[in-house]
């Protein structure tokens, strides 16, 4: 018999996935909104707090279509728990990282235009933006070329982002990955990623951009991270 402890912590895990599956429709909407994915590609996951499992977007399911129940709840080897559909093709990838990286509670994947150019040219986004400094303190490094489907991409993105102020990786002639303490601050990341990106090409096109001392960068993260907003 199921005790009535047990009982209530999978009440309290149900309602923390129902959460999450409602959150994740809107957080796919933001992809949407700041124009980083196409058709059905890209996908925001979530992990489900104090629990070994994850709410991801359904493999193909078209952003429109998508809804609390589409979603689906895998555990941290990628295998699906609860759900009607397949999870994403992403799903390996997005696992190993919850795997390897127990702060990290949001990931998401963009094929995002500016980023993924520079992606496609193996080519970090150099920190040469007030901006960027604030919000990854760095470069945006690349990730190495890893084909789709098993945990390859993951390891890439563990290997390349610890240690690493920046949340956000160019999977080498893919796209973006971007990780956060929330899946709502990954989706921030991929926004941001998207945007210096953007700005920085453009800044190439008309000369060299001028860097930023890196003294200079670490004052500007430190105050953004820890003193910009509300506290």
């Amino acid at each position: 018999m199921t005790s009535p402890e047990a009982r209530r912590n999978g009440t309290r895990q149900a309602l923390s996935a129902d959460q999450l599956r409602k959150d994740l429709v809107g957080l796919h909407d933001e992809l949407i909104r700041w124009g980083l994915v196409v058709w059905t590609a890209g996908n925001v996951s979530a992990r489900v707090p104090g629990e070994d499992l994850f709410v991801i977007k359904p493999s193909g399911v078209s952003y429109d279509e998508l809804t609390p129940d589409s979603m689906v709840v895998c555990d941290l080897d990628g295998k699906l728990v609860e759900g009607a559909f397949s999870p994403s093709s992403d799903t390996a990838a997005h696992a190993y990282v919850y795997r390897a990286m127990p702060e990290v509670g949001g990931v998401v994947h963009t094929h995002s235009t500016y980023a993924t150019a520079w992606a496609a040219r193996g080519e970090a986004v150099p920190c040469v933006l007030t901006a960027m400094a604030d919000e990854f303190g760095a470069e945006i490094p690349v990730g190495p070329f890893a084909l789709i489907g098993g945990d390859d991409i993951g390891k890439g993105i563990v290997a390349t982002l610890s240690g690493h102020r920046s949340p956000a990786v160019l999977m080498q002639n893919h796209g973006v990955f971007t990780i956060g303490k929330s899946a709502r601050a990954a989706v921030k990341a991929a926004v941001m990623c998207e945007d210096v990106a953007r700005t920085v090409h453009i800044a190439r096109q008309l000369g060299e951009p001028l860097p930023i001392a890196q003294s200079d960068i670490d004052k500007l993260y430190d105050r953004y991270q820890n003193v910009y907003g509300q506290r």
